[in-house]
């Protein structure tokens, strides 16, 4: 193989009225928006293209530059005003955080400036457990009140902004709070207001129900939808606020984080693994566990060593992996980068896999094929090759290539087996290209190179990660891929291992050049499937 390098049911929305039962109490739900308009059906849920993984800093002390308030003005037979409050989710702020129904009502096309570029919706009409949600002031929707959640993408990072921390612990009765939002006050004016409250319990439909005082005699108004509920002792987000109860106005409800860190991990595995270290996840760019397993070239013909049953196993299953992926249709979603900065450029591409011959297309409105991923317009970039394909399929043929099983591993909680492959230059078995862009044309050079890397199973002999490593020969760079697996169903059809992310980099002394891709919108042949999360 050769890579390139160049030099959803119970939510109570702030937007209609529904009937919660929390334990033995039973609360009608207000919605936060003051006008509402049909929802869109659910047609960008589960993709994203925003691969990046900043770090967290510290935790912050206030949320005045991480709650953002959001308007939308429509101006038809009158003037009509939406409102809600997102927050930002990612460090940097480009990705903001907030509930469906005020990304579908409202319809925001700007949030402080700042133009929105895309939308990632958790729920919609179509999802499992929509229920119709009515409200006051809002025509009635239809989505899963557990899921009311949305991420909106903008075009470049809010300016002094930035995300928080969140937890996914279990919040004990009594626990106290804080809830950040802008509800919509008198006249227009809106200002972020922090309201003290106490963990109240679950209700059946799995929403955080929370007692809170008013702010200075002032309830949680509509425009609050999107807010944030923070553990108070931590400083952590416990929960997305998406409304409260209207007989007992002193009763907020809230999303998750779980629910919220389980959207997260669908359209942005990168930032998720960073936001939100969760059990039974694998990192989509984990490091391997164990040292280079180094495999000396022989010299002359020798007797091959017998292979223990659990290698004869994963050499099955990898071939079976590699045939399974020769007939797919997908959206590969790439971001490049250097260092710790965020993403340089990102780009969208369908890829064809017909017998096993690939083709790739820009998408969603690209008509011409291609071969191959084209080069991104920087000074230095790599583009990882077919690894998500092809290392299954070395693993599983090539016999020369030196196999061992390693100590068994627990990764977020998750046991794993671990195994580890080497080859040498002699054995053929890894390439890479480099491609000189000369401007007025290019040119490329194909090196063969030793490689090793790590595959992990889960307890079942299921590949759910491949890596690849080698040294570039002559200018001391190191080159890693790491491929992520997950399931993929389809009705009437045996549930298939398919690849769920890659990232890539090249490393020297100097600089350290990346490339993540997801692959989402899986189809065969036309027919729509979707993605499971892996079991835990």
């Amino acid at each position: 193989m050769a890579s390139r390098m160049q030099s959803h049911t119970a939510t109570v929305p702030f937007l209609g009225a529904s009937t919660l039962t929390v334990r033995n109490l039973s609360f009608a739900l207000a919605v936060c928006l003051c006008a509402a308009l049909q929802a869109p059906a659910q047609d960008r849920a589960f993709h994203a293209n925003a691969l990046v993984r900043p770090g967290i800093g510290s935790v912050p002390a206030d949320f005045d530059n991480t709650v953002i308030p959001i308007s939308e003005l429509k101006i038809g037979l009158g003037i009509e005003s939406k409102f809600g409050t997102g927050f930002c989710l990612d460090p940097g702020c480009r990705l903001i955080a907030t509930n469906y129904h005020v990304a579908a009502i409202a319809k925001p096309s700007k949030i402080d400036g700042q133009p929105i570029v895309d939308r990632f919706l958790a729920t919609g009409p179509e999802d499992d457990g929509a229920t119709m949600n009515v409200g006051p002031a809002a025509a009635p929707i239809k989505y899963n009140l557990s899921r009311d959640l949305a991420i909106l993408e903008l075009r470049k990072p809010l300016a002094h902004h930035h995300g928080a921390a969140f937890s996914l612990d279990e919040l004990q009765p009594g626990q106290q709070v804080e809830i950040y939002a802008y509800p919509k006050e008198a006249g227009h004016a809106r200002k972020l207001l922090r309201f003290v409250g106490t963990f109240k319990g679950e209700t059946t439909s799995g929403l955080l129900a929370f007692d809170y005082a008013p702010e200075n005699g002032a309830m949680i108004q509509p425009g609050a939808s999107g807010g944030i509920v923070v553990d108070t002792q931590s400083h952590r987000i416990v929960g997305v606020l998406n409304g409260i109860d209207i007989d007992h106005p002193s009763i907020a409800v809230a999303v998750p984080s779980q629910s919220l860190a389980d959207f997260v991990m669908k359209v942005e595995p990168f930032l998720a693994t960073t936001l939100f270290p969760m059990h039974g996840n694998t990192p989509p760019d984990a490091e391997d566990i164990y040292p280079e397993f180094t495999s000396q070239a022989t010299e002359g013909l020798q007797r091959r060593a017998d292979e223990s049953a659990a290698v004869k196993q994963l050499r099955e299953n990898a071939q079976q992996l590699a045939d399974g992926m020769r007939n797919l249709v997908a959206v590969q979603r790439l971001a490049w980068g250097s260092g710790d900065k965020d993403a340089a450029m990102r780009a969208e591409y369908e890829v064809r896999i017909v017998d096993g011959s690939q083709k790739f297309r820009e998408y969603p409105d690209g008509h011409k094929e291609l071969d191959e991923i084209p080069l991104p317009p920087l000074s230095h970039s790599v583009v990882p090759a077919l690894e998500w394909s092809e290392l299954p399929e070395m693993v599983g043929k090539q016999l020369h290539l030196k196999v061992r099983q390693a100590p068994d591993a627990v990764v977020n909680g998750k046991k794993l087996k671990v195994f580890q492959y080497g080859a040498s230059i002699e054995d053929g078995a890894c390439g890479f290209t480099y491609v000189n862009d000369h401007i007025l044309f290019k040119s490329s050079k194909t090196v063969r190179t030793g490689c090793f890397g790590e595959v992990w199973t889960d307890e079942h002999m299921n590949i759910v990660r491949m890596s690849e490593h080698y040294e570039l020969p002559g200018d001391k760079k190191i080159y890693h891929v790491v491929v992520t697996y997950g399931l993929l169903t389809h009705a009437g059809e045996a549930p298939r291992t398919i690849p769920m992310t890659i990232a890539a980099k090249t490393e020297d002394k100097n600089r350290v050049d990346w490339c993540r891709g997801q692959f989402t919108d899986y189809q065969i042949f036309g027919s729509q499937v979707r993605i499971l999360a892996a079991e835990k």
